[in-house]
């Protein structure tokens, strides 16, 4: 496992968007969440961490090591997309299987990594059953089991529950929470979701048009807010629970 250091990221793009001076320390076996509006800068912040977009200034540390120019494959960070990114053609063990064998690893060693990874998502049993014959909540405990399958230092996860309906998306947060609770992996979480962010990440960092508004404990931002936006994106967050919703 590993911390996380961004110092000053900048990235913008020609056409708009991106993030500008962006800065935070994340700590080993810590959930954090990206918080904010679509298009405010929260996937790119995370490309940037993965290494799938280079920043135009700034670093990014792992456990003190700067990867800022470290390809993505050798980060040992894994991401869970929006999209899940499954291959349909192939069974459950060799979706699993994907990211170990894209590393070379020996094919003894396979398997029970594999196994482990079913495990831990609760999936054991349906090695041998296609990714078209899943639910959505399954199909994203495929996606998670993948990216846990390679051992990464960091957990990267890009509104990972977003495609899911509303009993389903809480049942598999929850099953999230557990998850990493088990584990103790560093997890980076990308979410518009202000229920999901208040209730899987230690910390959150709230953010709008590029710009990094507060970043504190869920307490904080719902009753510190640092800035006017925070006070107004939080408010009906803020009233369901005054209320106990």
């Amino acid at each position: 496992m590993s911390g996380v250091r961004c110092t000053h990221i900048t990235k913008v793009y020609p056409e708009g968007g991106g993030i500008r001076d962006f800065s935070c320390e994340i700590g080993d076996g810590e959930v954090f969440a990206f918080l904010g509006p679509s298009g405010c800068g929260k996937t790119t912040t995370l490309r940037v961490i993965a290494g799938l977009e280079e920043p135009d200034s700034g670093s990014v540390l792992f456990d003190g090591r700067d990867v800022t120019a470290v390809p993505p494959e050798r980060r040992n960070a894994a991401m869970v997309f929006q999209s899940y990114a499954l291959f349909p053609h192939l069974n459950i063990f060799d979706n699993v299987a994907f990211g170990l064998r894209a590393r070379k690893m020996p094919k003894p060693e396979i398997a029970p990594r594999v196994a482990e990874a079913l495990e831990l998502v609760q999936l054991s049993g349906l090695e041998k059953r296609r990714v078209t014959e899943l639910s959505g909540g399954q199909q994203q405990r495929v996606a998670l089991a993948r990216a846990l399958a390679v051992h990464p230092d960091i957990l990267l996860l890009d509104e990972p529950l977003s495609n899911l309906d509303a009993e389903l998306r809480y049942a598999t947060r929850t099953q999230l929470a557990e998850l990493q609770q088990r584990v103790g992996i560093t997890a980076i979480y990308v979410t518009h979701d202000q229920e999901e962010a208040l209730a899987l990440a230690h910390r959150i960092a709230v953010i709008k048009d590029g710009h990094c508004h507060q970043i504190g404990t869920p307490d904080e931002i719902l009753n510190q807010p640092a800035t006017p936006f925070v006070e107004t994106f939080l408010e009906r967050q803020r009233k369901l629970m005054a209320r106990g919703g």
